[in-house]
């Protein structure tokens, strides 16, 4: 269903080490790099048919993370969702809600981590048996 999800950066070169790290653990690779007409550098992380992207916002304004969303990023195991929040904090990211591990749920058992980047974004590693 989904093609590709953007987000903004403050800092540019700190969300790609950021996000280099973190999406490594799920097995992608450097982001392509793009820098547009007016100047803002993009990175596009591209993986399993999907594509993450980090922009420096094209409107000039400051970065602002959004109320209520949240970025889930599929892992293959429990003990990679760990790693994957784990990967994210010792990178700058900030650890949010419970720890990682197993919440029971109407869908069954599923592993779950929650943080968020340097910018704020909320993220979720998660893993469904």
């Amino acid at each position: 269903m989904l093609n590709h999800i953007m987000i903004g950066s403050g800092n540019i070169e700190k969300s790609k080490a950021f996000y280099n790290a973190v999406l490594g653990v799920l097995g992608a690779g450097e982001p392509m790099a793009h820098v547009n007409d007016t100047g803002q550098t993009r990175l596009f992380y591209m993986h399993d048919g999907s594509t993450f992207s980090v922009s420096e916002p094209i409107n000039g304004e400051p970065v602002t993370p959004s109320n209520g969303s949240t970025i889930g990023f599929a892992c293959n195991s429990p003990e990679q969702v760990v790693e994957l929040h784990d990967v994210a904090i010792a990178n700058g990211g900030t650890s949010i809600e419970d720890p990682p591990g197993p919440r029971d749920g109407s869908m069954g058992v599923m592993h779950l981590s929650y943080f968020t980047d340097p910018d704020g974004h909320k993220i979720c590693g998660i893993h469904r048996p």
